[in-house]
């Protein structure tokens, strides 16, 4: 019996530690601009979003209706696209383009792609971004 109740608390304290770690490593992601090597060379086009490049660059942002997340970064963009002159905020709804979804990658709302003037993929964050981070991650772009 004991030897039962012992092997159920390392169990439990292993749970505890895995999932804790996890968290803390999640955590620690999302939201971070970064550059993936799998993005590498791409280039997005005026018709594939459906709205022009910013003729520096442009924050293409990737939502979905009922992410809360979303609408803060929203807002984050939209300050950003604001104060950079040539930079402009772009945002997708990605439930009506799962094709250009399917072939970024985009895994989780909201994902921001930083695009160059010529639509190429210069970063990308998961997750809501911070404001210092999107300036940035503009400053590789233009």
């Amino acid at each position: 019996m004991l030897v039962q109740v012992m092997t159920g608390l390392v169990v439990c304290a292993l749970v505890l530690v895995a999932t804790s770690a996890y968290g803390v490593i999640h955590r620690r992601r999302n939201g971070r601009v970064r550059v993936r090597g799998r993005d590498g060379g791409k280039r997005l086009a005026a018709a594939e979003l459906g709205a022009e490049l910013g003729e520096r660059a442009t924050l293409l942002q990737f939502s979905s209706a009922f992410c809360a997340p979303c609408r803060a970064t929203r807002r984050v963009l939209g300050e950003v696209a604001g104060m950079v002159p040539g930079v402009t905020h772009v945002e997708i709804d990605a439930e009506d383009h799962l094709d250009l979804v399917r072939e970024l990658d985009i895994l989780k709302t909201p994902t921001v792609l930083v695009l160059d003037a010529d639509g190429r993929i210069v970063r990308r964050a998961t997750g809501q971004p911070r404001k210092a981070d999107v300036i940035a991650a503009l400053g590789e772009a233009v």
